[in-house]
């Protein structure tokens, strides 16, 4: 039954993937065929045609590798200003501009005079860049109609000021992990040796009434080494527990790689299930949104560890996976038998969610190949012919992106060699979220 239900996470998740992936092209395309652009290709995955059909002008279909798909609009790789695009050079100057020219060769092997007025390049800038903005935004979307149901639906878990778990020792965060057990020389942590309990209720810290564990917890990191007083409720009963805090090293926020030294008294809380409002949804979005960009920007430096997983190392629960590793956590949480049905939906919908936000900034990154390259192109198009119109000079036409085809080779090896170390460390060390 566990294999079961294992396989059916995965299935469900690569189904869940393979739709987002789906409707991102859908968001190139549909705009681009709006804007008369010419649109040859809409394909899901990569490698050996396994199914196409062709509807007008557009062959539609799937292909046989499940990671990623493209949307083909004639014209993206725009010819040398002042060739004729029919025209092939004989000979080049070097490797370099052999590459851009049989990039441009290959491009406009099938375009014909008929195709004139609908080339990508041809349009005005800011129906490119809503062509390729589209496609990210279309993911930017997903994800927020999935967080969206999952807070306002189901709910999303809020601290109690009761106590959940009591620290038997205190562990500095940058050491911590589900490995990391108490040792002998770790220091007891400051709400063991107070007494407190499992299902104690906060109501006070010293002398501060308290209503929520936002509340508390910059309060005990304020008291760094100071005595405490804490007034819980147990069994009905109120209890009043003393205790020195002490200085320890906490991550700064949830999930954050930036670590600061404040008090700890070393307790977690109960959180509960509540629905939440549209307010929240948006608030949360922005919260998401930030990490994630944080993320993006520590991305190089969480890869190291990840190679270094690869031979043996210690793999970090927050360190980045591929789609293999993603969809592996998802079959992990369908079969665990300790999670509610409600609990496995969830994280299920939330891991879907948190994937199309990382696909949409991800694809912001202002670099070829990603969609953020084309966009730039567009951008600067749009900022050099208007400055040429404000101050009376030709016009100097579009951006020729094709010359930047060499970063755009390089770029997408790196993205190659990324995807396949990380790959690699989820099949060889992958991330678990459960024991076992």
């Amino acid at each position: 039954m566990t294999a079961l239900l294992t396989l059916i996470g995965v299935v469900l998740f690569v189904l869940g993937i393979l739709a987002s992936v789906a409707l991102h092209e859908l968001g190139h395309m549909l705009p681009a065929k709006a804007f008369g652009m010419k649109v040859t290709q809409f394909f899901v995955g990569f490698g050996r045609t396994v199914w196409s059909t062709k509807r007008g002008e557009t062959e539609y279909g799937l292909k046989l590798i499940p990671a990623g798909g493209f949307v083909r609009i004639i014209g993206m790789m725009p010819p040398a200003k002042g060739e004729d695009p029919s025209k092939v050079r004989k000979a080049n100057t070097g490797p370099i501009q052999s590459m851009v020219e049989n990039a441009r060769t290959a491009e406009y092997e099938t375009i014909t005079a008929e195709d004139n007025g609908r080339l990508f390049y041809q349009k005005v800038w800011w129906k490119k860049l809503i062509v390729m903005a589209s496609g990210p935004l279309v993911n930017v979307a997903i994800a927020f109609v999935l967080f969206g149901g999952l807070f306002m639906l189901y709910g999303a878990g809020v601290p109690q000021t009761t106590i959940a778990t009591v620290t038997d020792c205190v562990i500095p965060a940058s050491q911590a992990s589900a490995d990391r057990k108490c040792q002998d020389g770790d220091q007891e942590s400051p709400a063991k040796t107070a007494g407190f309990k499992v299902g104690d209720k906060i109501l006070s810290f010293n002398g501060t009434k308290i209503d929520s564990w936002d509340q508390l917890t910059p309060l005990i990191r304020a008291n760094t080494d100071k005595p405490a007083e804490i007034v819980v409720e147990r069994n009905g009963a109120q209890d009043t527990l003393r205790t020195n805090t002490i200085i320890n090293q906490v991550r700064e926020e949830a999930g954050s790689d930036k670590f600061v030294s404040v008090g700890f008294l070393g307790v977690s809380p109960e959180q509960k299930v509540e629905r939440q409002d549209f307010a929240f949804v948006v608030d949360k979005m922005g919260e998401l949104t930030v990490a994630t960009v944080k993320a993006l920007g520590n991305f190089p430096e969480k890869l190291v560890g990840v190679a270094k997983s690869i031979v043996g190392g210690e793999r970090d629960q927050d360190s980045p996976m591929s789609v293999v590793g993603a969809s592996r956590v998802a079959g992990e949480v369908a079969s665990n038998n300790e999670l509610t049905g409600g609990e496995r939906i969830a994280f299920l919908v939330s891991l879907l969610a948190s994937l199309n936000l990382f696909l949409a900034l991800f694809n912001f990154i202002p670099l070829l190949p990603l969609d953020g390259g084309h966009m730039a192109g567009a951008i600067w198009e749009g900022i050099k012919r208007g400055f040429a119109k404000l101050l009376g000079r030709p016009d100097p036409g579009y951006v020729d992106v094709a010359k930047l085809l060499p970063i755009a080779y390089v770029a997408a090896s790196v993205i190659v060699v990324m995807g396949v170390l990380l790959v690699i460390a989820d099949i060889v060390n992958p991330i678990r979220l459960f024991n076992g």
